[in-house]
């Protein structure tokens, strides 16, 4: 692996997987809730420096530029320990590098160092109820008026809503030119007319929810890019991120594994371990196997990205695509390895059975990156 890292990350590696050992795989966690854990956990990661690596170190980050490398490092090693701690991580990366691709210097100076510290949440506000996939059913309007927008529409599962001090939010400028007619905002929580509509529960503690835009009035200053260059910020965004997708998996599946080989070891059936059983064993060397592979396709996409190499988007959704499907099966043998006890709430495995879920769904569903995968496997195989 180390053919993919420079020694920074390694370091920073092993800097992280020290920070989870001590404070998330301790065992003394002190039990509270969710909001609350979600808004400690970006604090104390900004206090670390993780959070400095979502921004480029002249706007308070920790290197030049923003490298996927670091964020799947991060990823991988946070999900380990915390599926939350992965999750609000991550989200300052998603919410912030919009603003890091398309923001104005006064937006990048005003919105980066804060994000960066942890001392401000940030959100990326993309979904809504008829356009999740299908970008081209959206809704939301932004209506130019004077020296304002005026935004109207409803955002759902949108994570941090309600926690976030910074949205990154995609509306239609020109409604008629469907997705070419889509900008990007900046939109801060306080502002007039942004509500928080609902908040969402799932299956794995996650901050989600619905907000809605009612006549929210928004300068013409936190308008990013262009009119018209909404999708290409949000794709860009995307592509980028979707290999962190994959990394949070591989730290998912990591965990599983460990959790079975030590499992397997102390649990005795007829009269041995049932690390000693050929099935369990098979079973193992599949799951190691797997995730080996997941790992590779992650931080090959991430040093892709990093090179800047064409083709970025194919090996982007392969690793999101490959680590997250693996992940799910890793899981899955866990639980089964553990037999009665997978299923006892609150057991690692259980709620790892539960984290691992959605990573198949958000940021592109897997059936989305097999679309994307064939399509320019395709497109690249042409004649001529």
């Amino acid at each position: 692996m180390n053919l993919f890292f420079d020694e920074e990350h390694l370091l920073l590696r092993r800097q992280v997987r020290s920070w989870v050992e001590r404070n998330l795989l301790s065992g003394t966690r002190k039990e509270t809730d969710m909001d609350t854990e979600a808004r400690q956990l970006v604090s104390h990661l900004g206090q670390e420096g993780f959070t400095a690596y979502v921004a480029a170190k002249k706007f308070g980050g920790a290197r030049e530029n923003v490298q996927a490398r670091d964020l799947c490092i991060l990823r991988e090693e946070l999900a380990r320990g915390s599926a939350l701690a992965d999750t609000m991580f991550a989200m300052q990366a998603l919410g912030s590098y919009p603003i890091t691709i398309a923001g104005s210097e006064e937006q990048k100076q005003r919105y980066l160092p804060p994000i960066a510290r942890g001392e401000a949440i940030a959100a990326f506000a993309l979904t809504e109820p008829q356009a999740g996939s299908d970008l081209s059913s959206m809704e939301t309007r932004a209506v130019s008026r004077g020296g304002e927008y005026r935004l109207t529409g409803v955002k759902c599962f949108i994570s941090n809503a309600g926690l976030a001090q910074t949205y990154t939010v995609f509306a239609l400028t020109d409604p008629e030119k469907k997705t070419k007619g889509i900008s990007a905002f900046v939109v801060e929580a306080n502002t007039p007319g942004f509500v928080l509509k609902e908040r969402t529960p799932l299956l794995s503690p996650h901050p989600i929810g619905v907000i809605a835009f009612e006549d929210c009035r928004v300068p013409r200053t936190q308008l990013l890019g262009q009119e018209g260059e909404g999708l290409k910020i949000a794709l860009t965004t995307l592509d980028t991120l979707r290999c962190t997708v994959g990394a949070a998996a591989v730290g998912l599946a990591q965990r599983a594994l460990e959790e079975a080989v030590q499992y397997s070891r102390k649990r005795r059936q007829f009269g041995q371990a049932l690390a000693e059983f050929q099935a369990t064993q098979f079973k193992l060397a599949d799951m190691a196997t797997e995730l080996e592979a997941s790992r590779l396709l992650v931080y090959q996409a991430a040093w892709t990205r990093d090179h800047k190499q064409r083709d970025l988007k194919q090996k982007s959704s392969m690793a999101k695509l490959y680590a997250t499907e693996a992940a799910q099966r890793i899981v899955d043998q866990a639980l089964q390895i553990h037999g009665g006890m997978g299923v006892v709430v609150g057991t690692p495995v259980e709620r790892l059975y539960r984290d691992v879920r959605a990573l198949r769904i958000y940021e592109g569903t897997s059936e989305i990156q097999r679309l994307v995968i064939a399509r320019n496997l395709l497109k690249s195989s042409q004649p001529g």
